[in-house]
């Protein structure tokens, strides 16, 4: 009789640290791919929008018949009579149209034949129109108005 006591075999050790890696890595793909096609989504959407707003700001800029209506009527001066109300010279094609605009309605007050230089009306302001040249200008007024008094 012979015992024979019997070992078990040793099971081989199976590296399983690549494979937990491989997992991981399918998982992070899946998310990459996920967000690629948003931004795809995302970059196709901002083309789209911008082409909207190119579209319409041609449209604008070249439309025909924005052109053809500066070239028949110019506001030559305006100013104010009320709080809503205006009295408005219009150039139509030669001839000076002084025109009343408040309330929602348009009067026409005189009409004349535009003078031969055809300029506007000289502007009060000789020294520049401009209002950074008109703010300076009251600054300059102001300040010797105010010195004057102080002093006596």
């Amino acid at each position: 009789m012979s015992d024979s006591v019997s070992t078990p075999a040793p099971t081989p050790q199976v590296d399983t640290s690549g494979l937990a890696a491989l997992e991981g890595s399918v998982g992070t793909s899946d998310a990459l791919l996920g967000m690629a096609a948003l931004g795809k989504t995302a970059a196709a959407l901002a083309l789209v929008v911008a082409v909207i707003f190119l579209c319409s700001y041609l449209v604008k800029r070249l439309h025909p018949q924005g052109r053809l209506q500066g070239q028949h009527l110019k506001v030559v001066g305006s100013t104010t009579v009320g709080n809503r109300e205006r009295v408005v010279i219009v150039d139509v094609e030669g001839t000076w149209l002084v025109l009343g605009v408040g309330g929602g309605q348009v009067n026409k007050l005189h009409e004349c034949a535009a003078p031969v230089d055809a300029s506007p009306l000289a502007p009060e302001h000789p020294e520049g129109n401009s209002f950074a040249t008109r703010f300076a200008s009251a600054l300059k007024q102001n300040a010797g108005l105010g010195r004057g008094k102080g002093t006596r």
